[in-house]
This record gives structure tokens, C-alpha cells and sequence, in this order.
């Protein structure tokens, strides 16, 4: 493209745009189109076979990188035939490289973490994270950079200033382990039925392998994990999901695709038994009991392990508690938690350990810090990969952060999920999956190993609070190569609905927030989260 064509585009002429997006996704087979209405561009992706939807990505950095202020927002569609098949939308007002945002604050209430007003932004629309964006915007414009003769923009954002407000240099800007993860959806998710421009989040990325290492690599493990759930209960009274709750999880089963493991934890009891060991006329007391046939309903959407150690599992006494283990078991997937149980799985020749921890002596005590170090090493007697499982932490709208420090709620000692994780990794194990607090935590990489301090609710159908934060929910990707050490992955959002329902939430929600709590809790962990919920190290760190 020549200057004038170049210039246009800035002045925001759809056909010039459309012909800079063109020469950036370098695919001739691709048809471009371009309408602007006042400040509203919509970019149309036309194809005989469905346009990939990471090439929104593109298309959003390209906009980006062309910092037009005629464009104010961005809708981007995907059409085959004459079908469209998805959209995404993207707010580019003050997130056109600019240093973090406007400068007017909102007041933050109780229950919602510190946002900056560009990250408020990004939980509504996906916008880049300034620090991200240092590492990541480079590469996604490199593309077309190169080819399109735009010298002022690759100029402009080699002399961009940091937060710091010094000059970052472009040829220092990279992203180390964009070779580990293709910015391509899962297959499954990608021919699952669609209805008309759906705005949906691109699902999880998969790990690929150069031609010349893929045969000396090592297998890549792909882990999927979700937080708490209680698929309905009729105790007390009758708060089950109709026509036996084949449907709870409509909205989030494709992004279960492409695991290898899929992980939660199952904080009710699948039992006929009666009586409860709880007295619910206290405040604050639930008791939950699940119909044995939903074990059932979470093998047929995908679950291969579920944790029992939580503070629900005795709801209906040792009776409830060994029930739900059997019929967890008798459909085929693994029960974690029992006192000094190690279940182990081989997962593409790989052999795994999982190991299920609380806070409660009755299952694998995570403040016995001795006794957990020895089932570690048990585990690693028979297993290559372990991962372990620990329900820990205050609850509720006000136990979003991570503290370094023993948690104290209603008079419990919750542990402390810090010194327990790291204390794992130390011994060995590969992967800490926290959950408990019931609203998603803080992410951390600790030794190369990736610690999710709790995954938040995930679904509790008329049981669990969905208000506020306590609706933020996530399914967390983690792939870990055969010596356990984290490779990459994802943060795929979920927002749960009034009833408690889980689907997957296109305004990337709990991304914004769990980067915003990263960024609190573990300033110095060489993760960052990219605006598409990709997993990134960040070796500099």
C-alpha cells in the first residue's frame, strides 16, 4: 500500500481499511469487507470454508496499529457461504496505545477488585492490557509490518513509551512462547452448531511442534479445570435441574474439547441417604445431596476426575461421602480426596498422579505440611506428573485476593494456600488446582510450575450465590509437557447466570479480573494474560 492508500485508512475509509486487513492475514482466499457508520467499523471475513476466528485478533491489532481516531469500535464477523457464523466486538477508544487509559476513577465497591479505568474497559470489550501488549502487539503486527510498506507505524511502535515512560525498543519486544501455542480454536469447537453472529470468545488453543522437533518432542498434556459444582440438590426441598440436567452445561461443553484431562471439583454428595449430618436450621449451614444418576450427566460431558475434598463431602455422613466416591467411580471417572489416596491415570503414555487435599482432617490434611510432602513423594515413586487438588480459603465476594498467610472464616482454619502450593511444587508435584472461595483467585507460575489458587464456582444450580463476582467463573487450560512443567494455556471465561448456570461469557469478564489479581497478588510471576485469555510466560521476569 502506498502513502495516500495508507492515509485514508487512518482517516477511516472502509475500502483503504479493508485493504491494509487484507495484506495482513496473508490469506488470499479470504474475502474482506469493510462498512463504517460514524465512528462503528464492521470488518466482514467472507470464505468457502469458516474463517478461523483468531483472526479477529489480527484484524484488532491491525486497527490498533493503524490508530485511526475515526474508529471508535470494532465488529468483526466470520461468514461461510452465506452463513455467518461468528462475531466478535472490540472497544477502541482509549485503548489505541496509549499509556494505560484515562485518568477519572469510579468508585470501587466492596465486592469488586481495584480495576484501572482501562482495565474496566477490558471487561467489557477484550481491549490489550498496556503490559501485554508490550510483548504480544509486536507479533501479532509483524504480519503485515513487513510486507505492507508501513515504515511510520513500525517506527511509531518501536518508540512507544512503557509505563515507565521510557522508550521500548522494538527489537527487544518478543513473545517467547507464541511457538508453543497456535492462536486456533479447538475442531470441536469449531463445527459445534452456532446460530447467526453469536459473540463468542475464541475457545482454547492447542500446543504445536515444529516438523523437525515433533519427533524427538515431548508429549503435551492438556489439562481442563473447573471450579465448584453442585449440578441441583433435593435436600431440603426439591432444587433440581428438569428432564435430569442433561442440559446445565450446554453452554460451556464445547470449550471442553481438546482435553485430555478434564478436572473439577464436585462440592455436593451423590447419595439416596437420608439423613444429614448437618443441622441447616443454623445460619450459614447448607447441606446438599445430588441424585446418584447426575454422576451420569458429569461423565457424559466430559469429566475424567473430580475432587471430593471439600467442606460438602460429609453433608450426609461417612454414608453420603462413600457413595458419592462409588458411583463417581462406577461410571468410570477418578474420585480425588480420600485420606491417603493417590489415584493415578497415563494420559499419552504419561503417568499421572492426582492427589485431592482440604483444610478437613478427614480428607488429605493440607496443614500437615509433612504428611502431604510424603504423598508427593509417594507419588512421584509411580508418576511423571502430579497434580494436586486443594480446597483452602475464606468464601465469599470479599476473599478475592491471595494472602500469604493462614486464612481464618467462621472461626476454621482455611490454610494457607501460598505456603501449601509452594511447598507442593517444592517436593515435586506439577500443577496445584485450588478451589473453595467460590470466586475465582489469582493464577501464579512458581518454578515453572502454574498454581490456580481457586477456579471460582463453576455451577450450582438454585445452591450457589451467582451475584456479583461470585458469578465470574473460568475453565482454566493448563498444558504441561511430560516433566510437568507448564508450557502454556488459557483462561476460557464463564459467566454463571441467576440460576447458577454456567455459560461462556463474551465480554472476557474473568479475564480482566483474574489479570487484575495477578497483578496485585503476584506482581513478580512471569505470567501474563493476553486479551484473548492466552497464558503467556514472560521470561524477562
Amino acid at each position: 500500500m502506498d502513502d495516500r492508500q495508507i492515509g485514508l485508512a487512518r482517516q477511516g475509509d472502509a475500502i483503504a481499511i479493508a485493504q491494509l486487513i487484507q495484506r495482513a492475514i496473508l490469506n488470499p482466499a479470504i474475502q474482506v469487507s469493510a462498512v463504517r457508520q460514524s465512528g462503528d467499523l464492521q470488518v466482514l471475513l467472507e470464505s468457502s470454508r469458516l474463517p478461523d476466528r483468531q483472526l479477529a485478533r489480527i484484524v484488532y491489532a491491525t486497527l490498533l496499529g493503524l490508530g485511526s481516531p475515526a474508529i471508535q469500535s470494532l465488529r468483526i464477523s466470520g461468514k461461510q457461504g452465506e452463513q455467518t457464523v461468528w462475531a466478535q466486538k472490540f472497544l477502541l477508544k482509549d485503548v489505541l496505545l496509549n499509556d494505560g487509559g484515562a485518568t477519572a476513577s469510579n468508585p470501587v465497591k466492596r465486592d469488586r477488585p481495584s480495576l484501572s479505568p482501562s482495565s474496566r474497559t477490558a471487561a467489557r470489550f477484550p481491549a490489550l492490557h498496556p503490559k501485554t501488549s508490550q510483548f504480544l502487539l509486536p507479533t501479532l503486527l509483524t504480519s503485515f509490518l513487513a510486507g505492507a510498506g508501513l515504515g511510520y507505524l513500525a517506527q511509531r511502535q518501536a518508540h512507544r513509551q512503557t509505563p515507565n515512560g521510557q522508550a521500548q525498543d522494538q527489537t527487544e519486544v518478543t513473545a517467547p512462547t507464541s511457538a508453543r501455542i497456535a492462536l486456533t480454536p479447538d475442531l470441536a469447537a469449531r463445527q459445534s452448531p452456532v446460530s447467526a453472529a453469536p459473540v463468542v470468545p475464541p475457545a482454547a488453543t492447542e500446543p504445536v511442534q515444529s516438523p523437525e522437533s515433533a519427533s524427538l518432542a515431548s508429549p503435551i498434556i492438556s489439562i481442563k479445570a473447573v471450579g465448584d459444582i453442585v449440578p441441583g440438590t433435593n435436600y431440603p426441598g426439591d432444587r433440581l435441574p428438569a428432564d435430569g440436567g442433561q442440559w446445565l452445561f450446554d453452554g460451556v461443553k464445547p470449550y471442553f474439547a481438546g482435553a485430555d484431562i478434564l478436572f473439577g471439583n464436585f462440592e455436593s454428595t451423590l447419595t439416596d441417604y437420608p439423613y444429614s449430618a448437618k443441622d441447616i436450621s443454623q445460619g450459614m449451614t447448607f447441606a446438599f445431596r445430588t441424585p446418584p444418576a447426575f454422576a451420569n450427566v458429569l461423565k457424559d460431558v466430559g469429566f475424567n476426575v473430580l475432587s471430593v475434598a471439600n467442606n460438602h463431602s460429609f453433608d450426609f455422613s461417612d454414608q453420603g461421602f462413600t457413595d458419592t466416591i462409588a458411583h463417581i467411580e462406577q461410571t468410570g471417572m477418578t474420585a480425588i480426596g480420600q485420606k491417603g489416596k493417590i489415584s493415578y491415570l497415563t494420559v499419552k503414555g504419561v503417568p499421572i498422579a492426582f492427589i485431592g487435599f482440604s483444610y478437613l482432617p478427614d480428607h488429605n490434611w493440607m496443614l500437615d505440611l509433612d504428611e502431604a510432602r510424603a504423598l508427593v513423594d509417594e507419588a512421584k515413586k509411580q508418576a511423571q506428573v502430579v497434580v494436586i487438588s486443594v480446597h483452602a480459603g475464606a468464601e465469599g465476594s470479599d476473599a478475592m485476593n491471595t494472602p500469604d498467610r493462614s486464612e481464618q472464616f467462621f472461626g476454621e482454619d482455611r490454610g494457607n494456600s501460598v505456603l501449601f502450593a509452594h511447598a507442593m511444587i517444592d517436593q515435586g508435584a506439577s500443577l496445584v488446582l485450588g478451589h473453595g472461595p467460590h470466586v475465582p483467585r489469582s493464577l501464579e507460575l512458581y518454578k515453572s510450575r502454574l498454581i490456580a489458587y481457586s477456579l471460582g464456582n463453576f455451577i450450582g444450580y438454585r445452591t450457589l450465590s451467582s451475584q456479583g463476582v461470585l458469578g465470574n467463573s473460568m475453565i482454566l487450560q493448563a498444558d504441561l509437557n511430560s516433566e510437568g512443567r507448564f508450557v502454556g494455556g488459557k483462561v476460557i471465561p464463564v459467566l454463571l447466570d441467576a440460576n447458577g448456570v454456567p455459560a461462556v461469557d463474551d465480554s472476557f469478564r474473568s479475564v480482566s479480573f483474574v489479570r487484575n489479581l495477578i497483578e496485585s497478588d503476584f506482581p513478580v510471576t512471569p505470567l501474563l494474560i493476553d486479551d484473548a485469555g492466552n497464558l503467556i510466560i514472560n521470561e524477562a521476569k
